[in-house]
Parts: structure tokens; C-alpha cells; sequence
């Protein structure tokens, strides 16, 4: 998958972030200095207070710059850091609520410490949207989803092979609760995901336009007559020249030619009817000849009024005439060549001018 191009900071940027980063690190240091305060005035010993700030304080701040180099490195931190920068405020909350000496106290000593916690993770988290913003890598999300997918292909493994049939039904649940997890968290993800749809999405759109403002197509008409009696050579168009002012011809669109299926006179008398001539379907090689184009040939890519002659050909194939997806199917087996696109826009341009002439 392709990352987006690194971006750098604007000077708005920076300052706005630097001007974020500073009361959290002073918070932080309130929190370290109340708790040196509550310390001190329970042991009245500056030892004693300042060991309970640094196990408490001092180790979250290791913890927090840890978590901030990794992630400006580009790197997931591990998980005993981030328990860590939960679990030592939440120590040293426990040491000034146990050394305090009435419950008012012990609220207060308790809520000092956690100053800190949250400063190191609002570091933490700015950080990470920071290296998210320059690089579109989220070193956190990937490592989320690179452990949900690895216990994800274990149970679906188990699922399907495992001896114990409780053990596959268990890793069958299992495998849909981490279904559910996949891509969790993942900005770049659904980022793709919505490109994808935006260019379906063009797609469609580009296919419908192009089916309502399509240009007809023109050849000039023909004249289709029946071979005499005797005659083996099979029909073949003549070119018909309607009068015109100034000597010019007048074109004729291909829906002029209209394609039905044979019909066959049935008078009453039965003499009449073996001698009552049969109107012969119009064959693909006429329809090309109308549209000024060469015979579509089956196996060989065609041009957009090539699949216009062969749809309106297999449309009128039958009565009534076919739909679209009929046509579509018949345009397969014939073993024509064409995109789904394209027969779809041919499509378009084919009922479009059926309108038009209706």
C-alpha cells in the first residue's frame, strides 16, 4: 500500500502544537511539586518526598519521553510502557492516600499525582498525530492490526482444523469478535477505502453522462431488397438517396433501419400462403453498412459504434426485443469482445436514440 507524500509543518502549525505542549508539561510539573509538598509535610523529611516523586512523577516522565521518542521515530511503544504511564501515577496515588492522615487528605493526595499521567499522555498522543500528519503512517494503528490479524489467522486456522470440535466452534467466535477489530484506529485505511468508492463512484456517474449526451450515430440509409428466385448470393444493401435541396443527401440515423424478426403471411387459402413471400431478417453486416462501419467480427475489439450495431442487432434479434441484461448475455455468448463499460455506454447511446426517434 502506498503512503501519501511527507508533509511538513506550517509555522501556524508549530506554534499552535509548541503553545499545547508547554501547559502540559507544566501541569505535569504541578502535579510532581504537589505531591514533593504533601509528602513533606506528612514525614517532614525533603528524602523521603522527593524518592516518592521520582517513583511516582519522575519514572512517568521516562515513560513519557520513551513513548515520545518512539512514536517521533515512527515506531509503536511497547506495552509496558503505555501500562506503565497508567500504573506509577496510580502507585503514587496509592502512597499519598495510604501516608495521609484524615480523608480529606487522602482525596487530595491521591488526585495530585495523576497531573502527571495525564500530561504524558497528551504528550504522547500529540506526538503521534504529529508523525500521523507528516509521514500518514500510524506506527500505533498498524501494530494493533498486525496483532488482531495474526490471532485472526490462528483461529480461523483452529476453526477449520483443530481435532476438538468445541475448540473450532470456540475459534469460530472467536474469529468474528476479531473480524469487528480489523482496521480499527486506521486513518490511512479508510482513507483508501473512501478513494476506492470515489472513483466507483466517478465511474457510474462518467457511464450514466455519457449515455444521456451521447452524439447519434449517422450513415446514409439503405435498401434491403429480397434476392430473386434462384439467386445464392445473399441480400445486399443499396444505397438510397433521398432528394435534398442543392444535391445533398440527407443522413439517416441507424435506427431508420428497423430490425424485426422473420413473419410469415398466413392467409386463408393454402395455395396463397406457399406462394406468399417472407420478409428476411436484417442481418449484422446490413446494420453495419447502415452505421458506416465495418462488420463487427467476434473475437476482435470493437469500436464504440461497432458495439452500437451489434447491441441494436441482438436487441431486434427476437420479439419482444431483448433487455439489457439479455442482450448483455447474448453479447457474451456470441463471443463478441467489449468492456462492461463500454457495452454499457453503448447501451446508453442505443436507448437514447430509441427515445429520440419515439
Amino acid at each position: 500500500m502506498d503512503h501519501p507524500p511527507e508533509r511538513s509543518l506550517s509555522r501556524g502549525q508549530a506554534v499552535v502544537l509548541a503553545a499545547a505542549a508547554v501547559p502540559m508539561v507544566a501541569f505535569g510539573a504541578l502535579g510532581a511539586l504537589g505531591t514533593y509538598t504533601n509528602i513533606t509535610s506528612v514525614f517532614h523529611r525533603s528524602a523521603t518526598a522527593l524518592g516518592v516523586v521520582a517513583a511516582g512523577e519522575g519514572a512517568t516522565l521516562v515513560l513519557a519521553l520513551v513513548l515520545v521518542g518512539l512514536t517521533m521515530l515512527g515506531q509503536s511503544a511497547p506495552a509496558t510502557v503505555r501500562v506503565g504511564l497508567w500504573t506509577l501515577p496510580a502507585v503514587a496515588s496509592a502512597t499519598g492516600a495510604a501516608v495521609a492522615q484524615s480523608v480529606t487528605e487522602a482525596v487530595v493526595f491521591a488526585v495530585t499525582p495523576m497531573a502527571m499521567c495525564v500530561s504524558a499522555e497528551g504528550m504522547g498522543l500529540l506526538a503521534r498525530r504529529i508523525v500521523v500528519y507528516r509521514t500518514g503512517v500510524d506506527a500505533e494503528a498498524q501494530r494493533r492490526n498486525a496483532a488482531v490479524m495474526q490471532r485472526l489467522a490462528y483461529h480461523r486456522a483452529r476453526a477449520a482444523n483443530h481435532p476438538d470440535e468445541k475448540a473450532r466452534k470456540a475459534s469460530e467466535v472467536e474469529s468474528w469478535e476479531l473480524a469487528k477489530k480489523v482496521g480499527t484506529g486506521d486513518a490511512l485505511l479508510g482513507a483508501h477505502l473512501v478513494d476506492v468508492q470515489r472513483e466507483r463512484m466517478t465511474a457510474g456517474a462518467d457511464a450514466a453522462l455519457a449515455g444521456m449526451f451521447a452524439l447519434p450515430v449517422t450513415a446514409p440509409a439503405v435498401d434491403v431488397t429480397t434476392p430473386e428466385a434462384g439467386d445464392t448470393q445473399p441480400p445486399r444493401p443499396t444505397i438510397v438517396e433521398d432528394a435534398a435541396p442543392q444535391g445533398v443527401t440527407a443522413p439517416v440515423t441507424v435506427e431508420d433501419t428497423q430490425v424485426t424478426p422473420p413473419t410469415e403471411a398466413v392467409p386463408a387459402d393454402p395455395v396463397t400462403a406457399a406462394t406468399q413471400p417472407v420478409t428476411p431478417p436484417v442481418t449484422l453486416e446490413e446494420i453495419a453498412a447502415v452505421a458506416g462501419v465495418s462488420t463487427p467480427a467476434i473475437g476482435e475489439p470493437l469500436s464504440d459504434a461497432q458495439l452500437v450495431v451489434v447491441l441494436r442487432h441482438l436487441r431486434y434479434s427476437d420479439d419482444p426485443p431483448l433487455s439489457y441484461r439479455q442482450a448483455v448475455t447474448a453479447f457474451r455468448e456470441a463471443g463478441f469482445v467489449g468492456g462492461e463499460q463500454r457495452v454499457r455506454k453503448a447501451w446508453g447511446t442505443l436507448m437514447s436514440h430509441e427515445e429520440s426517434d419515439a
